[in-house]
């Protein structure tokens, strides 16, 4: 008999531990802004004391709600919140482009250390073309990379971007990210919807220089999707080549192309797409397998006319190519609009994901939105949706 029990109780542990094995994590990130000091530091200091408490405050407070992963802007301006030999310190982390915290630490080792502490992952947000905020040149340290080779870049509107088509400025970026996956022990790297940048009526992205380089026979729009697919390709084989464990993951705008524009398009209108106008293909790169992720920004209500929050979850659901597909939720988007004054908005949404097949989990834009716990969402979350780890 009691071999009999023996084996009943093997049984039922072996299943326990298939059951733990088989079900499958669902992801629940954060976005954390640096740029213009969006989320954190609050505002910026050069106090080394104040960024730290202030940061673990926001870990802490992230942790009671339950997410598993932060996304931190550690490059958001051709600038750097960690030490670098390539790029100056952020003036978004001490007020002052090129400036370093006082007492000295390295800001990026920290976060990454009290993220890894709390079991939640690290993913090292860049933006790969944006270069600064403002035409303001005299915000720039001598040694800005603007400085160095003002023929990599272009201004449009009141910012200054790297050329996309520059061959020195593909390697640029790929080696700004290999510097980092290389000295620091992070899960991923993450890139946002910012490729091209969004388009300005009237204005011209003033690209001549390099289209007559390598334009090599292309249309401009193909040749300019092609220049976002080599660094995609880039940076994904440059990872991999120093850490095969590190995700790269890519969150683009929420819609792909309207069906109007291509068969295999969503049902939508009235918006700029990745593919026409930010040029960044990004099924594309789920077929190659160049992503490891994506994450769609759907900041749209679920009853918006023309962007609807279901119907895109359904379409990016039926595109991910094998690759894991998380959602990302405008958080910040409550009082907006009718849909999002709706208590129900967010807890509708989750609802949605969670019932798509194909949809692993989510993200949510962004952190400071939740220090005001907007209809009481984070309790939600923190009572119900994410109470289990």
């Amino acid at each position: 008999m009691k071999y009999f029990w023996l084996s009943v109780v093997s049984t039922f542990l072996l299943l326990t531990a298939l059951c733990q094995t088989t079900t499958p994590k669902e992801f629940r990130g954060v976005w954390i802004a640096t740029v213009n000091n969006i989320d954190w530091p609050r505002p910026a200091t050069t106090n080394a004391d104040e960024q730290k408490a202030s940061f673990i405050a926001l870990l802490n407070m992230h942790q009671r709600n339950g997410i598993n992963a932060v996304f931190v802007q550690i490059r958001p301006t051709a600038d750097a919140f960690y030490p670098s030999s390539k790029e100056p310190w952020s003036q978004w982390l001490t007020g002052q482009q090129g400036v370093a915290p006082t007492p000295y630490y390295d800001p990026l080792s920290f976060m990454i250390n009290e993220t890894h502490k709390r079991g939640m992952q690290f993913h090292a947000w860049f933006n790969p073309y944006r270069a600064t905020q403002s035409l303001n040149s005299s915000q720039l340290t001598a040694t800005h990379i603007i400085r160095q080779h003002p023929e990599w870049f272009i201004t449009y509107g009141d910012k200054k971007y790297f050329d996309p088509g520059n061959k020195q400025v593909q390697q640029y970026v790929a080696g700004i990210v290999k510097d980092v996956v290389t000295r620091y022990q992070i899960d991923g790297v993450h890139l946002d919807d910012y490729f091209y940048p969004y388009k300005i009526p009237g204005k011209t992205f003033a690209d001549d220089v390099s289209f007559r380089q390598y334009g090599n026979g292309l249309g401009r729009d193909a040749w300019r999707r092609s220049n976002v697919d080599s660094l995609i390709a880039l940076l994904y084989k440059t990872i991999k080549s120093v850490d095969k464990k590190c995700r790269f993951g890519v969150s683009p705008f929420g819609v792909w192309r309207h069906i109007a524009a291509d068969p295999m398009g969503s049902e939508t209108k009235r918006s700029q797409t990745n593919y026409d106008d930010l040029y960044a293909d990004v099924l594309l790169w789920l077929r190659k397998g160049w992503v490891d992720y994506v994450i769609p920004q759907l900041y749209w209500e679920i009853e918006h006319k023309n962007l609807s929050f279901n119907t895109l979850v359904d379409w990016w659901a039926t595109h991910t190519y094998g690759k894991d597909c998380y959602i990302g939720i405008g958080y910040y988007r409550a009082g907006e609009t009718a849909g999002w004054r709706s208590p129900t908005q967010v807890p509708r949404q989750i609802q949605k994901i969670r019932s798509t097949p194909g949809i692993k989990g989510m993200s949510f834009y962004s952190s400071s939105i939740f220090e005001k716990n907007p209809y009481g969402w984070n309790d939600s979350l923190r009572l119900n949706y994410f109470k289990k780890p």
